[in-house]
């Protein structure tokens, strides 16, 4: 019998460390990463790096962790190419995918997906790619927007594919197929959602797993909605329109409440569950707090990120959006968190270390990001005690 509970116990701790391991979009699409230990202040030149690798190509995804290597995209002369690094910055593997988006703002978009083996990634105009991840053999590929009838976007599809069980959901914005569940081993159709027949909106989808419907969240071009993940049934959708039907942050979910983010003229509103899952009613909303691509992160009880045209950094209440400040001393960008601090990244090329405490937006440390190309775009990512950061055709590790 002690045997038997000893063999379960390390099932679960091989179980977590796998869990741990594996780093996709904002790290398990929350931003909020669970190291601890991590330096609350750097040296006045910034934190140190450790190394960096020039010849990335063009593109806005981040790195993806799996098993101690890390997985990136980037476009050199109209194809796509998944690289792959250890954790020194050595270049392991690197394999050509296809076409990419090169009609403005050129690169790849959407970060990788790694998963029991292969490596998923959604390109610019539209492809499906599973690779083993052993040796980036393409496993399968097809087109999202070809196969269900979908229509590319102005900015070029950007979505970080996401796995569950043995689906892989995607997000092709055709009229009749919207959302779609495919089987992640070959490809094959499971089930499709005719939604309501937006077009995609740059949003990569959510899971939702604790409520009496699991089901699949995301943001389309005039809805957010809410999927059953077994079936592909819409079991919700709330109409949220901007001027541009530009949508790329995912839902933050916490407790029932989903906090929905977009720039273009819109900002935030913040939705409840109800009835298991089976619809939702507005909480709060504000106008202020209108992040374009930049996302948010939820700490306690409050929620922390940058506006658009609202050029300011912003703490909410989670379950009330009142405003706890508002500051402009660093300019607008992407934010992570994690053991009680924001690392914020801003558009102007700043890397910011700020205390995530509501009382105000209290900068520690900041240093400017001289290395690499194009816009200061890519999430951060933090593994194992060094943050990664892609500046367009330069990948950059830092100690921290």
């Amino acid at each position: 019998m002690r045997k038997t509970i000893f063999l379960g116990l390390c099932v679960l701790a091989a179980i977590s460390l796998s869990a741990q391991e594996n780093i996709q979009w904002r790290g398990d699409r929350t931003g909020v990463y669970k190291e601890t230990g991590l330096q609350k202040s750097w040296a006045a030149e910034g934190a140190k790096l450790l190394w960096n690798y020039d010849g990335l190509g063009e593109g806005h995804s981040s790195v993806a962790v799996s098993s101690g290597k890390i997985y990136v995209t980037g476009l050199t002369e109209g194809k796509g190419y998944l690289y792959v690094f250890d954790l020194t910055g050595k270049l392991l593997n690197k394999k050509e995918y296809g076409n990419e988006w090169d009609q403005s703002y050129n690169g790849t978009r959407g970060t990788v997906t790694i998963d029991a083996g292969k490596v998923y990634l959604i390109s610019g105009v539209g492809d499906a790619v599973c690779f083993n991840e052993s040796n980036l053999d393409i496993v399968w590929k097809k087109n999202i927007l070809a196969d269900f009838k979908a229509e590319n976007i102005r900015w070029g599809i950007c979505e970080s594919p996401l796995i569950v069980g043995d689906k892989l959901i995607v997000s092709p914005g055709g009229q009749e197929q919207n959302i779609v569940a495919l089987n992640k081993n070959t490809g094959a159709i499971i089930w499709s959602c005719p939604g309501d027949g937006d077009p995609a909106a740059y949003c990569s989808p959510l899971y939702v797993s604790d409520q009496q419907v699991p089901q699949v969240v995301t943001m389309m071009a005039k809805h957010i909605v809410g999927v059953d993940v077994a079936t592909g049934k819409k079991l919700w959708s709330y109409e949220n329109i901007n001027r541009t039907n530009v949508h790329p942050n995912i839902p933050v979910y916490h407790g029932n409440m989903l906090l929905c983010t977009s720039g273009y003229g819109k900002g935030s509103v913040m939705l409840r569950l109800i009835d298991g899952g089976r619809n939702v009613e507005k909480v709060w909303e504000s106008s202020e707090l209108d992040s374009r691509t930049g996302a948010m992160v939820k700490i306690g009880d409050y929620a922390y990120g940058s506006g658009d045209a609202n050029k300011f950094w912003f703490c909410v209440d989670w379950k009330t959006g009142e405003q706890k400040y508002k500051d402009n001393q660093l300019g607008i960008g992407n934010v992570i968190a994690d053991d009680g601090m924001l690392y914020c990244y801003s558009e102007k090329g700043d890397l910011a270390l700020v205390k995530a405490t509501p009382v105000k937006f209290d900068i520690v440390s900041k240093f400017p990001i001289t290395l690499g190309t194009d816009q200061h775009w890519a999430h951060p990512v933090i593994y194992k005690g060094t943050l990664y950061l892609r500046h367009g055709n330069t990948l950059m590790a830092y100690k921290i």
